[in-house]
């Protein structure tokens, strides 16, 4: 168990985005949790660590959130593969499931930005002098060496997709007999682009933050793989004895004009399929949450919210309950973990005809990242919006749910949508049968 770092105010602000690159190019595992681009709210992490398995016997959080402090103080911060959730919850899945692989990063020290009051923490183990953490921080105040920035290995290379869309519309249309069958609900049906090559993790996450900025936005780079994420959906967060969980479902691109943008958002709104799919999960969720909270505490906080992000409208809901006593990090992801928003309902069964439909992993793709703290408190995000850089290859994922009112067309076009901001930060095109012209 590592011990607590001790948080100091640092007498000036600093934005996080200035101090990444030199860290990067420093060291070989670090971490960024991005609040995002511009953002007046919420913290920020940037630090690193030594990777560890996922620290499941943590207990969660009960005290009181002491105002004003990094709600981060010493910890873990690290991602879980879609696969090892799948297969301790029951379900087959495709490739290897690796639960006690090390993605997680025991924090050695880090900066905590607070955006509302903009204000800077260190964070540093206990006994080390102002002078030491002072002089890491001025070291990333160097601007990193320009032969460190990596070039696309492709000039504008061409996404490969793992199904093509009239492949992707007959596997909803499967999805849909399913449905009619009385099997399931609804089904997250999901699909990878893949972008072979060398890629620059560091000025692809620049690129992708700058195009679509999220809350739960991040770059983490473990074992030499990285996932950079744009996502805005909240997986899980604990804190003071109270989990909560915000389940997106629903989704609608940005118009090109503020009358059709808001009409956009009105449709979102009003749409019965978005409302049916959103609720569905909404009651997972809240079954999740009843393995784990005090009885007759779970509470819908919110329903049907359309929150606006640069390329999409998204429909969010939140849910919420006071954790029971002694529950642990391992027992909460047991309940909850994959999310119902990337599986379906009921969830095992879900998960179970489309390890069929899918025929392939998802990876990190539809699991989730962002801290434990060691004192249990968790801010978990959803890998969404995504992107997976390994040593030759990047990966994007992207999906949708599918109910008996989807249309096939309407769901095709909306992976589309998902798809084309991450790759264009690659530096890659849509294959030729994805782009969204030919869609429409």
């Amino acid at each position: 168990m590592p011990d607590r770092l001790s948080p100091r105010p640092l007498p000036s602000w600093v934005a996080s985005e200035r101090l990444f690159p030199a860290l990067a190019q420093r060291e070989a595992d670090v971490f960024w949790l991005d609040a995002g681009a511009d953002a007046v709210e919420g913290w920020s992490f940037l630090g690193t660590g030594v990777a560890e398995p996922l620290p499941g016997d943590v207990r969660l959080d009960t005290d009181p959130v002491e105002a004003g402090m990094p709600p981060l103080r010493g910890g873990w911060v690290g991602w879980r593969d879609y696969e090892s959730g799948a297969a301790l919850a029951g379900a087959p899945v495709a490739g290897e499931a690796e639960p006690d692989a090390r993605t997680w990063l025991r924090v050695t020290r880090a900066l905590a930005f607070d955006h509302g009051a903009r204000r800077l923490w260190l964070l540093s183990p206990e006994g080390e002098t102002d002078d030491e953490g002072e002089r890491w921080l001025q070291s990333l105040l160097t601007p990193p060496r320009a032969e460190a920035r990596v070039r696309a290995a492709e000039a504008r290379p061409v996404a490969e997709a793992r199904h093509t869309p009239d492949a992707y519309q007959g596997l909803i249309d499967r999805c849909r007999d399913l449905i009619h069958a009385g099997i399931a609900y609804q089904l997250c049906l999901t699909t990878r682009f893949t972008v072979p090559g060398t890629h620059d993790p560091v000025a692809v996450y620049e690129r992708l933050r700058a195009a679509t900025p999220a809350h739960h936005g991040g770059f983490l780079r473990i074992g030499g793989r990285a996932l950079l994420s744009a996502s805005p959906e909240q997986f899980l967060h604990a804190s003071g004895g109270v989990i909560r969980t915000r389940p997106i479902k629903g989704t609608r691109p940005r118009g090109t004009d503020a009358v059709t943008d808001a009409a956009l958002a009105a449709e979102l709104a009003a749409d019965p399929k978005e409302r049916a799919e959103n609720v569905m999960i909404v009651d997972l969720m809240r079954n999740d949450l009843s393995r784990v909270c005090v009885p007759g505490s779970i509470r819908v906080e919110g329903l049907w919210e359309v929150e606006s992000y640069p390329a999409v409208h998204q429909l969010v809901s939140t849910v919420s309950g006071t954790a029971a006593e002694g529950i642990t990090v391992g027992v909460l992801l047991e309940a909850a973990f994959p999310a119902g928003s990337m599986t379906g309902a009921p969830k095992l069964s879900a998960m179970t005809q489309l390890h069929d439909l899918e025929g392939a992993p998802r990876d990190i793709y539809a699991g989730c990242f962002g801290y434990i703290g060691v004192d249990g408190a968790l801010d978990l995000a959803m890998v969404i919006r995504s992107i997976v850089v390994d040593a030759d290859a990047a990966f994007v994922g992207a999906g949708g749910g599918i109910t008996w009112g989807s249309v096939p067309a309407a769901e095709v076009r909306e992976v589309a949508t998902k798809a084309r901001a991450p790759l264009a930060a690659l530096g890659a095109e849509m294959p030729a049968t994805w782009r969204s012209d030919i869609l429409n």
